[in-house]
């Protein structure tokens, strides 16, 4: 369901929370790609929470326009909110989510996709967060400029042109060892079964080794 949540700037951010089943293991935060809380991003959420997390997904262009979510095939759309937005205010938002989760108890994790999976790094230098996983994640260069805090694992395809390889390559370079990379014969956005761009071999393969990857860091 759809709750507010609260910046440290007063700001009242939606996000959509989807409990744990089971016994909870702590708390995801997903961070949306440039299209907003899709019903595609609610799977996703569903399929952690299986697993045993809450997971609270952050609405990041609610400061610009509230409830929006844009049709996959309207990318320009989300694109022009996406470089609207404030980074300094997008990060309160995401950290509204992870304190939220953090209320309730046990570690927070972050996994982000496309603009959120450039995101997910930031929290991880940022952020009080166990781990973030980045599905290639965007705009890493804007990102070089300090340390880990946490590990990430990211997933990215070899025929990305949002994130081609050399990007990756240098990503590495400067984040170092716990910056753990795999990379898939696929192009952007493999993970989406909701668009063309989706290579379930690859999307099944990123997820598994996502799982893997919190049960490892989210004890």
């Amino acid at each position: 369901m759809m709750t507010k949540l609260a910046a440290a700037d007063g700001h009242a951010v939606e996000a959509w929370m989807e409990p744990a089943e089971g016994e909870r293991r702590g708390g995801i935060v997903i961070i949306q790609e440039i299209f907003g809380v899709t019903d595609q991003l609610k799977e996703v959420a569903k399929r952690y929470a299986a697993l045993g997390y809450e997971v609270a997904i952050p609405a990041l262009f609610d400061r610009q326009k509230p409830g929006a979510v844009i049709p996959f095939n309207q990318a320009e759309d989300g694109r022009a909110l996406m470089q609207g937005a404030e980074l300094d205010q997008t990060m309160l938002d995401i950290e509204a989510a992870r304190a939220a989760l953090a209320a309730h108890g046990g570690k927070v994790g972050v996994i982000g996709f496309c603009w959120g999976g450039g995101l997910a790094v930031r929290a991880a230098q940022l952020l009080d967060v166990a781990c973030a996983v980045s599905f290639y994640g965007t705009q890493l260069k804007r990102y070089l400029d300090r340390p880990l805090k946490s590990p990430v694992q990211g997933h990215f395809g070899a025929a990305d042109d949002h994130t081609p390889p050399e990007l990756v390559a240098e990503a590495q370079a400067y984040l170092g060892d716990n910056f753990e990379v795999f990379t898939y014969d696929a192009g952007h956005a493999f993970a989406n079964d909701a668009r063309p761009a989706h290579v379930p071999e690859a999307a099944d393969a990123a997820h598994t080794r996502t799982r893997e990857f919190l049960e490892r860091h989210m004890r």
